[in-house]
C-alpha cells in the first residue's frame, strides 16, 4: 500500500480522518448551543475518560460547532503550575473578538475588564516590567474583576462577557482541556461563575475535558456541581464505530479492510481511538495490497506495539521517578493477580492502595510520596477513596511486558 496515501493519523489531540462514534455528543451540543442562543436554560458540559479515547479531539470538534454557530470561542489547557487568570483572559480575548460586536466602545469596555482580570495575576506590589501583559489594546478598567478574589472576579468577568454576547444574539463558549489540573480555588471560582451565569440566563458556556475523577474534583469544590454540569463519559468505540473509523478513510483512498482484518484490529486495539489510528497507520504500510487482511494486522502488530511502547506508554513511564515506577509496576502486578483470581477489571485496572502496599511489603503511609507524585503527573487517578487506577488504557499490560 502506498505510504504517501496512508490516511491514518495517530497523534495527541490530532483529529482522525473519520471522527467515528461521537455523533450523539455532536448533535447534543448543537442543541445546547441553539437553546442557549434562544435564552433557554442549559448546563455547561464536562467530558471525562481515560487518555487515548479522543477527549481533546472531541473538544476541538465541539469548538468547531460553536464557531459554525457564530459564537465567540476560546480554548486553553489547564496546567498544575499555572493559575486560571492568564489562560482564561487569553481565551476570552479571542472569544470577544470573534463576536463581531458593532459597538467598539462596548467591546473596549469588556476588553478592559478582561485586561484588569489578567493583570491581577501579579502581586499588588509588582513592578510594571514584572507584570504579564495580555496583549489587549484597551486600557484596563479598575473596579471590575480586579478585586484579587478569583471567585468574585471570574463571576464579574463572565457576566460582562455574557452581556456583550447577548447584545448581538450570540454566545461565548470556553473550552478547557485537562480540567482536573486546575487548582482548588480556580475550580471553586469556575463552578461559582457557571452557577451565576446559568441563574442569570447569560449566553456563556464552559466545556471541560478531563480524566475520570474530574467529577469528584468538581464535587469536592462545590456541592451543587453535580447539578451544574452535564457529564459525558467518553469511552472506547464499539465494534461498529471502530470498523467505520478504519473503513471510511480507506475507502476514500480506494482501499478496503477484509472482515477478518477488522476483527483482528478490534481485538488488538480494544476500540480505543488512539490505538486504532496507531495500528491502522502501521498496518496500511505493511499491507502489500487491498484488501488489508488479518495476516497484515499480525505482521504489523509488533511494530505498532513498539511505537506505542515508545510514544504512548514509554514517554509517560519515563516521567516517573524510580520509586514511582516501582509503584506503577506493583499496581500492574496486583491487577494481574486479581485477574488470575477471576476478578473482572476494567481497562484502568483499579486496585486498592492497601493491596499495592502489601505487594511491596511496605506500609501505605510510606508510599504516599510516590502515589502523590504519580497523581500530580496524571499517570494514575483515584476514582474513589482507597483505590487508584491507571489513566492510560493497557498501561498495566505494557508495564508487565517490560518487567
Amino acid at each position: 500500500m502506498d505510504p504517501i496515501m496512508n490516511p491514518y493519523a495517530p497523534g495527541a489531540g490530532q483529529r482522525p480522518p473519520e471522527l467515528a462514534g461521537r455523533d450523539e455528543q455532536l448533535r447534543t451540543f448543537d442543541v445546547v448551543l441553539e437553546r442557549i442562543a434562544r435564552g433557554r436554560p442549559e448546563r455547561s458540559i464536562v467530558l471525562t475518560g481515560l487518555r487515548g479515547v479522543g477527549k481533546t479531539v472531541l473538544l476541538n470538534a465541539l469548538r468547531s460547532s460553536a464557531v459554525r454557530a457564530g459564537w465567540g470561542s476560546g480554548k486553553f489547557e489547564a496546567r498544575p503550575d499555572q493559575g486560571l487568570r492568564r489562560p482564561m483572559s487569553a481565551a476570552l480575548h479571542v472569544a470577544v473578538r470573534e463576536l463581531g460586536h458593532p459597538q467598539q466602545d462596548d467591546v473596549d469596555q469588556v476588553l478592559g475588564v478582561i485586561k484588569a482580570f489578567a493583570l491581577r495575576d501579579a502581586p499588588a506590589n509588582a513592578k510594571l516590567r514584572d507584570k504579564w501583559q495580555p496583549g489587549i489594546d484597551a486600557p484596563a478598567r479598575s473596579g471590575r474583576a480586579d478585586s484579587g478574589d478569583i471567585e468574585i472576579d471570574l463571576v464579574e468577568l463572565l457576566t460582562d462577557v455574557g452581556g456583550l454576547a447577548a447584545d448581538v444574539g450570540k454566545g461565548v463558549a470556553i473550552f478547557i482541556d485537562e480540567m482536573q489540573d486546575l487548582g482548588p480555588d480556580d475550580v471553586s471560582a469556575l463552578c461559582a461563575a457557571c452557577h451565576e451565569i446559568s441563574q442569570n440566563g447569560l449566553p456563556v458556556i464552559v466545556v471541560g475535558a478531563g480524566l475520570p475523577h474530574l467529577p469528584a474534583v468538581l464535587s469536592a469544590s462545590k456541592s451543587y456541581s453535580e447539578r451544574l454540569f452535564r457529564y459525558n463519559r467518553i469511552d472506547r468505540l464499539d465494534r461498529a464505530a471502530a470498523e467505520h473509523a478504519l473503513q471510511a478513510p480507506a475507502q476514500d483512498e480506494g482501499a478496503e479492510w477484509a472482515p477478518d482484518a477488522l476483527e483482528a484490529m478490534y481485538a488488538a486495539t480494544g476500540g480505543y481511538p488512539y490505538f486504532i489510528q496507531a495500528y491502522g497507520k502501521v498496518t496500511w504500510d505493511a499491507a502489500p495490497a487491498s484488501p488489508i487482511t488479518a495476516h497484515d494486522v499480525e505482521v504489523a502488530g509488533p511494530e505498532a506495539e513498539e511505537e506505542l511502547g515508545v510514544g504512548f506508554f514509554g514517554s509517560r513511564f519515563e516521567r516517573a521517578t524510580p520509586g514511582e515506577r516501582e509503584y506503577l509496576r506493583a499496581m500492574a502486578d496486583v491487577a494481574a493477580e486479581m485477574r488470575e483470581a477471576g476478578v473482572e477489571l476494567d481497562e484502568s485496572e483499579s486496585v486498592a492502595t492497601a493491596d499495592v502496599a502489601k505487594h511491596l511489603g511496605r506500609k501505605p503511609q510510606s508510599l504516599s510520596p510516590a502515589r502523590d507524585g504519580l497523581l500530580k503527573k496524571g499517570l494514575i487517578y483515584s476514582g474513589e477513596r482507597g483505590r487508584i487506577a491507571f489513566t492510560v488504557p493497557h498501561f498495566g499490560r505494557y508495564l508487565r511486558s517490560i518487567a
